[in-house]
């Protein structure tokens, strides 16, 4: 895979749990508190279900996380996150815009297909698998779906763990995408939740088939199970290749932490990985140190410059990095050095002219140690733009059918599904799922959690609201138009973001 397709860092740091206790401290909840499952408590970090989840190698993937609870931040005027006004204005109905034979379909579709989905996330979760090796995920999706009447293609767009599934009614219709994804993080295995993302897609796409064919509905449903998103964007590698040309929405959802029975429909920031390769002149350190140029002292001075840098960025970009290097020995002077740097910042513009700041540091560097740099500039991950007519559909949806609290924080991650959403109109919700305390995304304790029975539970709510949301879509034109007015908004208010976006896909 070239590196310029390489991706490091997307969903940690996602609690929103410290935040939402500060926020609304006044606001009280109808919901329990969580209580760890006593099953949990002796449970060895590594270990799920009675899995060992330690991986034996390391990927090209540095875990990015995004910062403590504690940085979270909502600006002062927000609404209380567990009120409905913090999400949006929804009615208390349950008609989800859809015929009552229908969302009985639907629902009882997702309802029956619970056992199965639930042995899918059990089987991912005893067979981790890091970035492009998802191949035991891939096959026992793709199974699930050619079982469920699906058109299946294996091994998609050239890419060996990638797949697509479609089952389409009649003609004339509109197309519903949905994503799956498969990638575990090394040493921790799915402590970001993907078998848990990969099942709501079956879910959801196997649902509206059943729809479809029930009520004889023209449309379509396309899945696509995506490569790694860790450490990789495998969405971008997509949308390169044109796999969603056709869709005319796309859905997905993510777990995280946070107040349980919870959902955000909130942003995500966009993000820029940089790899910094500083070469110098390896000599002996005390015989003869002059002869030397110090790779590791660029990197260490790059390092401390960014750190002054922070100090005039604002709070909500992020810049973290990790430095590393190849044979070093105390009495020699280190001849190679590597740095991996992640600016991330809520708007894609902003993200560019913070990069270009930090990769000063870097020239700098290598100017005052006379060494050598080279800074490769990864594909970037952009903002999420959530569609705001599908974000409503589906609040109304979790809110009034499934006992759902919902808000708009927003997420100081990233992900590659961005750069789906400055495509076509997207939804990707954040959902809570249990967790221990201080046991956000990219934790073991994550991986603990999206075993539990607790988390496939809320798995199963997401999936009926997004399944529901997505099928308005293909079913009532009126609303479709909404939604494509909408993303036709939002593409306006992004031009500045947009402008970068295409320039980026023209320069890969």
């Amino acid at each position: 895979m070239p590196r310029s397709n390489i991706q490091a860092g997307c969903f940690s740091g996602l609690s929103l749990r410290n935040l939402l206790h500060r926020r609304c401290q006044s606001v009280s909840s109808s919901k329990e508190p969580f209580r760890t499952p006593a099953e949990s408590k002796d449970i060895p970090r590594s270990v799920v279900g009675g899995v060992d989840l330690e991986l034996k190698h390391h990927s090209n993937h540095h875990g990015a996380c995004f910062g403590a609870q504690e940085d979270w931040i909502l600006e002062p005027d927000t609404p209380p996150s567990y009120s409905a006004s913090s999400f949006y204005e929804v009615e208390d109905v349950k008609d989800a815009g859809l015929s009552a034979d229908i969302i009985q379909t639907i629902e009882k579709k997702v309802d029956e297909l619970n056992p199965e989905l639930r042995e899918l996330s059990q089987e991912m979760l005893g067979h981790p698998e890091l970035a492009f090796e998802e191949y035991f995920a891939h096959d026992i999706l793709v199974n699930f779906m050619a079982k469920h009447g699906f058109q299946v293609t294996r091994n998609y767009a050239g890419l060996e763990t990638a797949w697509r599934a479609e089952y389409s009614v009649g003609t004339g219709g509109r197309v519903l995408g949905v994503n799956s994804e498969m990638d575990a993080l090394p040493g921790i295995g799915h402590a970001c939740g993907h078998n848990l993302i990969a099942i709501s897609g079956c879910g959801i796409a196997v649902a509206i088939k059943a729809a479809l064919v029930a009520h004889c509905i023209p449309g379509k449903v396309i899945i696509l199970g995506t490569p790694p998103e860790e450490s990789v964007g495998g969405k971008i590698i997509l949308l390169e290749k044109g796999a969603y040309k056709e869709m005319d929405v796309c859905l997905m959802s993510h777990p995280s932490a946070g107040a349980i029975g919870s959902v955000s429909n909130g942003t995500t920031t966009s993000s820029q990985t940089m790899y910094v390769d500083f070469t110098g002149k390896a000599a002996h350190a005390a015989a003869a140190p002059w002869e030397g140029k110090n790779a590791l002292d660029a990197a260490v001075i790059s390092y401390s410059a960014i750190s002054a840098l922070r100090q005039q960025l604002k709070p909500d970009v992020r810049v973290h990095g990790i430095i590393e290097g190849k044979n070093w020995r105390a009495n020699t002077i280190p001849d190679n050095s590597r740095l991996t740097y992640i600016v991330r910042s809520p708007s894609k513009v902003e993200m560019m002219e913070v990069a270009s700041r930090v990769t000063g540091c870097f020239e700098a560097a290598a100017s005052a140690t006379g060494c050598t740099v080279k800074i490769a500039m990864m594909s970037p991950y952009f903002d999420l733009v959530q569609n705001s007519v599908l974000g409503r559909e589906f609040a109304k949806n979790a809110r009034c059918r499934y006992d759902m609290t919902t808000h708009m924080a927003g997420s100081g991650a990233s992900t590659d599904f961005g750069n789906v959403s400055y495509e076509i109109p997207s939804l990707h919700p954040l959902y809570a799922i249990p967790t221990e305390p201080n046991g956000g995304n990219h934790t073991p304790a994550f991986a603990r959690s999206a075993a539990t029975q607790e988390a496939h539970d809320a798995t199963m709510k997401v999936t009926k609201g997004l399944a529901l949301t997505g099928f308005r879509v293909l079913h009532d034109a009126a609303f479709f138009t909404e939604v494509k007015t909408a993303f036709e908004n939002d593409m306006k208010a992004h031009a500045g973001n947009r402008r970068h976006h295409n320039e980026c896909l023209i320069a890969a």
